[in-house]
């Protein structure tokens, strides 16, 4: 195949030094709090300029993989996540750390980012053709009923209330509504001119998950995790073989991740939540999911670097970047000279091809070099907590501002983390709040284009039900809300038969 032989040129020298570089820098650009993927990628491109067009890609296309990959490190160590895409590691991810397991759940991380980046991308490669029609299919209404799935799942993210869940959702989707209306260009909400352009989803993803943590860690006495890290040398292999034996978790979220990554605009946060959620659902035994089970950091690191793949597709074979990651991706494509479409492959195959190989090769070397992370990891729970706290705090303070270079979103960073802490006080979390700023705009941005679009032939209702893909998705939708009110109902009637039980 034509692949094959353009293979080579990944193997030159000057490419695989760039390669391992952009894996590298990547991974610890992505554990840095604020440092999206979106940026990380942005930060290189002007560094390519000068750069062979196949090695300046090669460098832009190691960092977005292993910048989604680095974001688990520090959802595990300090239960912030480094992007969005990583929110649902910090469920178990950051318990497994808090036991003294924070080396074992970064080695379930890496492994389950090897085998959803390896199968993405084995997708993007071999399949991408079949999938460019699927894409198209998706408009506006196709993307509201995505939202709407994810919506849904508010339902089960509040652990321990169902109310105080959808109250977390909505509460978060009357945050994205802050600022200027994308339909009318009115002002909503905007009480200080610190919100004239609104919140940022990574200003909100700071505060509801690093200054609560600040705080938390600043009330406690002892560290982290006090338990000793066994051995990582003996432990890596076990690790592996049993990441590898979670199959539902694994098969699972890397389906989903792959199907949610094809769709334009969903991104991973969506990919990871949602196969999160799914693992978690068709688990027979999913009492321990919240509470450090490996499972869970499988599903969510499996699903995001699933996801990386298929959502190049858009991108590469329409010309359509999904994401704003994807957009930057497009800036360095067409600085290049190379213009996507449907004959990308037979104008621009000596750069693409080696492009696509080096991010297959990068998912690889993500995990040989996430385990040498992964092996430091225990020293992190050793720090004192009011070491700990300072330096998330720093960290959180240089990420907000370097979103946009805005000292306005720091003071907003600041006071919805305070409100976030004072929220988890009173028992409610973060999770669904991050996915209703998350899930918002998508939601919205779609109806008021589906609206629009539907005006001609006069019935929005229709519109935004008809068609195959959307009624699925209405089902799909119809069944995750009705599984997250009834849960919580099986779950107290099973528990009354356990207790008995164990009474004999």
């Amino acid at each position: 195949m034509e692949w094959f032989a353009h293979l080579a040129v990944v193997f030159e020298p000057l490419n695989l030094l760039i390669l391992l570089l952009g894996v590298t820098g990547g991974l610890v650009l992505g554990a840095i709090p604020g440092v999206s993927p979106t940026l990380s990628v942005a930060l290189l491109v002007p560094f390519t300029f000068h750069m062979a067009p196949t090695t300046g890609l090669i460098l832009i296309g190691a960092v977005y993989a292993s910048s989604i990959a680095g974001g688990a490190v520090s959802a595990i160590l300090i239960n912030v996540p480094g992007a969005p895409a990583n929110i649902a590691t910090t469920f178990d991810g950051h318990e497994m750390a808090r036991q003294g397991r924070a080396s074992e759940a970064m080695q379930y991380a890496f492994t389950s980012t090897l085998v959803g980046g390896v199968a993405g991308m084995l997708i993007l490669i071999f399949l991408a053709p079949l999938f460019v029609d699927y894409v198209l299919r998706f408009g506006p209404a196709e993307m509201f009923w995505v939202a709407i799935v994810g919506i849904t799942i508010m339902a089960s993210l509040g652990t321990g209330s169902l109310l105080k869940g959808l109250f977390g959702g909505a509460l978060g989707i009357w945050i994205s509504t802050i600022g200027i209306s994308p339909a009318t260009g009115q002002s909503r909400f905007v009480f200080t001119h610190y919100l004239d352009g609104g919140i940022h989803i990574v200003v909100a993803l700071i505060a509801f998950f690093a200054i609560p943590q600040v705080f938390r860690l600043l009330e406690s006495r002892a560290t982290v995790a006090s338990q000793a890290v066994v051995s990582q040398a003996s432990r890596l292999t076990t690790v592996v073989r049993n990441a590898l034996g979670h199959r539902l978790a694994m098969g699972l979220g890397t389906l989903v991740g792959a199907i949610v990554g094809i769709i334009p605009g969903a991104g991973g946060q969506v990919a990871s939540i949602i196969g999160y959620d799914q693992v978690r659902k068709l688990s027979r035994d999913n009492a321990t999911f919240g509470h450090g089970d490996p499972r869970g950091v499988v599903a969510s690191e499996s699903a995001n670097s699933a996801m990386v793949g298929p959502s190049l597709i858009p991108l590469l074979g329409l010309g359509v970047p999904g994401s704003p990651t994807c957009a930057v991706l497009l800036g360095g494509l067409l600085i290049h000279g190379i213009f996507p479409g449907p004959k990308l492959f037979e104008t621009s195959g000596g750069v693409i091809w080696p492009f696509l190989g080096a991010l297959l090769l990068a998912q690889v070397l993500i995990f040989f070099v996430g385990l040498q992370l992964s092996r430091l990891g225990h020293l992190v729970t050793r720090v004192s907590p009011a070491h700990l706290a300072a330096g998330i705090l720093v960290l959180s303070v240089i990420g907000t501002y370097s979103i946009q270079n805005n000292l306005g979103d720091v003071y907003v960073m600041a006071g919805l983390g305070v409100l976030m802490y004072l929220g988890i006080k009173g028992g409610f979390q973060p999770a669904p709040v991050v996915l209703g700023v998350i899930l918002g705009p998508i939601a919205e941005e779609n109806f008021q284009m589906g609206r629009t679009l539907a005006g001609p032939s006069g019935s929005v209702l229709d519109y935004f039900t008809s068609g195959d893909i959307v009624q699925v998705l209405m089902a799909l939708a119809v069944i995750s809300l009705a599984y997250g009110m009834l849960a919580p109902i099986w779950r107290a009637r099973r528990r009354p038969a356990t207790s008995v039980g164990a009474g004999l």
